[in-house]
Order: C-alpha cells, then structure tokens, then sequence
C-alpha cells in the first residue's frame, strides 16, 4: 500500500467538500484581548477574535495571571509526576476544594483536560459497572461519545432535549438495571440548553444516574458560576457534574464533582486519570484564582450577556440570519460548507475580523456557521464593525438575509 498516497487523498477529499481545517496562527497578548496577532504569509497583522471560548477574558485577568507568576516563582514548572507518583501537588488538592464547594458536591477530580474528564469518568463509570446501560443525549460531544464507546457498556441514544423519549427508553430496561443518562446543559453549536429539571425528574423515576456536562455554562450562569443546574437550583439532583477550567475560567483543565465515593472510584480505576502527568501547579492555582473571582462577582457574567444581547440586536437590524438560543453562543448560518470557509476567509484578510467556519462533522450538512462567542471586553465600536464587514460580505457573495 502507498500510505502516503491513501493520506493525500483523504486530505484532497476534505478540500473538495470544503471541510478542510486551516489553524489560524495567532499571537495573544496580555491586557489587549480580543485583539491578536496574526502570523500569515511572513507578516503579521492585527485581529479581533471573535470565536474565542475564553468567553469573560480572564484569561487576562490579573487575578490569574498573578496566582499564576506566584505559583510559578514558588513552586517550579512541572507538577513532578502522575497523582499516584509525586505529582499531588497542594495546589490540586485546593483546586479540587474550590471545584466541589462550587457545585456543592463532597469532591471533585482533577483531569488535564474537560475532553480527558468525559472521556476517563463515563468509560469507568459505565464499564466497572456490570449490565450498566448508558442513556445518551444524541447531540452530546465526541469526548462523552467515546468515553461512552471506550466502556463498551450498551448505550441507548435519546432524541436531543427530549424528556420524553428518555422516559420511552428507560421504561424499555428492567428496573434493576444500572443506568446512567449523560448530557449537556448548553450545547456548544445551537447554543440551546437542556430541560434539567425534567431529565432529573424522568431518571429519578427510573432509578437511573444523571451525568452533566456543563463546560459551555460554568463561570457563565449561576450566583457563583456553577452553572445551569446552580442557576435552576438543580446541583443536588445531578450524580455528576462535569465542567472544564479552558473556558469561562481561562486556563485548561477539566474535572468532575460527586461525591467522594463515586470520585475515589473513578480517581481508583480511571486509566485515563492514573496514568497521565498532573497539571503543573502554576495552572491548578491560575484555576483556583479564577474560580474563587468568579464565585464573589457578578460584573463579568452581567457584562457578557449584554454583549450577546447587543449583538444579537445589530445582526436582526441588519437582517443577519442568526439562530435564536437562550444562551450566550451565537450561530450565523450559512448552510454550505465553501461559502462558509469563503465568509470566514473574507472577514480575516479583508476586515481582521477572526472567526472559524463550523462545517460538518461539527454540525450535520446544511447548517454550516459562523459561531460568534461575544466577550465583555468586545466593545460598542466592536459590534459594529463585525456586523458592518458580515453585512459588506453578504452581499458580496449574494447570501440570504433574513426576513
């Protein structure tokens, strides 16, 4: 076989149908985000990042940076090891702390990432647990998709936000079956959130586990940033709850909260969590910064929701087809996969407005997009500069505007 023959045609077949993925190669500075850097055919050039997940910047924020450079200058590099072996550093353990008093669980777990989180604690919870079926919401992110697959645990897949068709399922397995149903509280691409109160109530019903993924929510919805389920009152009812520290908090890491049982269990038997490099310390206390901040303030949250607000109104006023969600994610649909890299290619070399086409596999074929994530730092003179060059772009490629 000529692989290096079978690895260029697949790569041409991805650029036929407009799929092809091309990084952006930007340049953050500190004090200055949304704006970046950059680097494209030996030159650089200023941009505003419009599709970042560092949704509140704080990123930025001198909180996190400080307890950061602090960590840094105390403590060394890297964290010396796996958990097991040398690498539990006193900054995990209060990271750790901080992550369950946020969502009111007796513990939490600490992963190197939210797709590692998923991914270690679905396939040990459901594959250490024998019979166990795992309800599955059918617009869950690949990371639970392949914990899910990993645990070679049956798994039934329900329609997505459907309470009803959970019930269906469930009410289809003997009740002394272990049941686990998984899903989201927002969901990244439509931005639409979960009936968490109606999904509890039908597993509870049923006997069955609950596990949330709530990485598009913490630091962005609740009191305290805890999230969605924190917001409706709703943390007590959720046998895990799982969010990520790359988002609203800025910095990388994942984690899940439960209670100290299910969290030995998982930290026990969870080969993704036992063999893999602790965070350095410097990150675990950039977390804990964050999330300390973001439990006693509001200005942030408040900030960016006004923002979407704002954009919102500036792309109806400019009959911008958008989709209309409860959350603070804002998808412009285009609905072919070219013309949604042509649109993107266009605003970066002609606007230095920054934001990555979303084709398929990402979302199904014909709901192509642009995902606009707006941030309290993206100013008035912002806003209007992104909708003024969407709507210089719409008509240059002769797009459907909205009614």
């Amino acid at each position: 076989m000529d692989y290096e023959s079978y690895f260029r045609k697949q790569i041409d077949g991805l650029h036929r149908e407009g799929r092809y993925r091309v990084f952006a190669e930007l340049e953050r500075h500190r004090g200055s985000f949304p704006r970046a850097t950059r680097h494209a055919d030996g030159g650089t050039e200023e941009v505003t990042v419009w599709c970042s997940n560092d949704y509140l910047g704080m990123g930025q924020h001198p909180a996190v940076i400080g307890a950061m450079h602090a960590a840094l200058d105390a403590r060394g590099a890297g964290a010396g090891g796996t958990r097991n072996i040398a690498g539990t550093n006193h900054d995990h353990v209060l990271l750790e702390r901080e992550l369950a008093d946020l969502h009111g669980k007796e513990a939490a777990l600490l992963f190197n990432s939210g797709y590692m989180s998923n991914w270690a604690t679905l396939s040990t919870l459901a594959g250490r647990m024998p019979g166990c079926v795992v309800l599955s919401d059918s617009l869950n992110h690949a990371s639970m998709i392949e914990g899910i697959r990993h645990s070679r645990a049956r798994c039934e897949v329900w329609e997505h936000n459907s309470p009803e068709d959970l019930d269906r399922k469930l009410a289809a397995l003997p009740p002394s079956t272990p049941k686990l149903v998984a899903f989201e509280s927002v969901y990244s691409m439509d931005g639409d959130i979960a009936p968490i109160a109606e999904i509890c109530d039908v597993a509870e019903k049923h006997g069955a586990m609950t596990y949330l993924d709530e990485v598009h929510a913490v630091g962005l919805y609740g009191p305290r940033g805890g999230g969605i389920a924190e917001r409706e009152g709703l943390m007590g009812r959720l046998t895990v709850i799982e969010g990520t520290l790359a988002k609203a908090f800025g910095v990388i890491g994942g984690y899940v909260a439960a209670s100290a049982a299910l969290c030995d269990f998982v930290r026990s038997f969870a080969s993704g969590y036992i063999f893999t490099t602790a965070l350095p310390p410097a990150i675990a206390a950039g977390a804990a910064a964050s999330i300390r901040h973001l439990k006693a303030s509001q200005s942030e949250r408040v900030a960016l929701h006004e923002r979407v607000a704002a954009l919102r109104a500036r792309l109806d006023a400019a009959h911008i087809p958008h989709m209309t969600n409860p959350s603070h994610i804002v998808p412009v649909m285009v609905g072919d996969p070219i013309a949604c890299k042509q649109i993107s290619d266009a605003l970066l070399d002609h606007h230095g407005v920054y934001v990555q086409p979303i084709n398929f596999p990402t979302v199904p074929r014909g709901t192509e997009r642009l995902r606009f994530t707006p941030t309290p730092l993206h100013s008035d003179a912002d806003l209007d500069h992104l909708v003024a060059s969407l709507s210089t772009v719409w008509q240059r490629f002769s797009l459907r505007r909205a009614a």
